[in-house]
């Protein structure tokens, strides 16, 4: 696999994680933390959607929650109870199957775009509108590691 560089050899985009987020139970926003460690087909040690399945970690960019502040709400990184708040890499035009290197050493595959949403949470009832059912991204843990604020995010494509 090559970093950064599609079959056609047209650059992609980079970005940087901006928050890392974690929380105890399911069906909560998560609380921002320093850092998180990540275990392979299992997710980040500590959260409560850690284990076996497609769904391991979830990913929501920055700019996605910009959308929902120009709406007037005061929303930041954690709310939308995503692990991972990145800037600069549009996650929402990545394939099924696609692969991210984030930060030295933890590769992850892009399992789900958007999730249906049971209920509607407080971010809808205040907003109008929520962001994860339709931006949100989720992925498996291919390879372990930790990462923090300020890692880069980049998509590796196959040869």
């Amino acid at each position: 696999m090559r970093q950064g560089v599609t079959t056609n050899n047209v650059k992609t985009k980079h970005g940087i994680i901006v928050a890392v987020s974690v929380s105890k139970e399911k069906g909560t926003k998560k609380s921002n933390t320093d850092c998180i460690e990540l275990k392979s087909d299992f997710g980040i040690i500590g959260d409560a959607h850690a284990g076996a399945g497609i769904r391991q970690v979830s990913l929501l960019a920055e700019e996605s929650i910009d959308k929902i502040r120009a709406k007037g709400l005061n929303v930041s990184s954690g709310d939308f109870a995503e692990n991972i708040t990145t800037s600069g890499i549009e996650l929402v035009n990545m394939e099924i199957g696609s692969r991210l290197k984030v930060g030295e050493s933890v590769i992850l595959e892009i399992t789900q775009i958007g999730k249906e949403c049971h209920s509607r949470c407080n971010i809808y009832y205040q907003a109008g509108d929520c962001v994860m059912p339709r931006e949100g991204v989720f992925a498996r843990v291919i390879q372990g590691g930790s990462i923090k604020p300020g890692d880069n995010i980049a998509p590796l494509l196959k040869d």
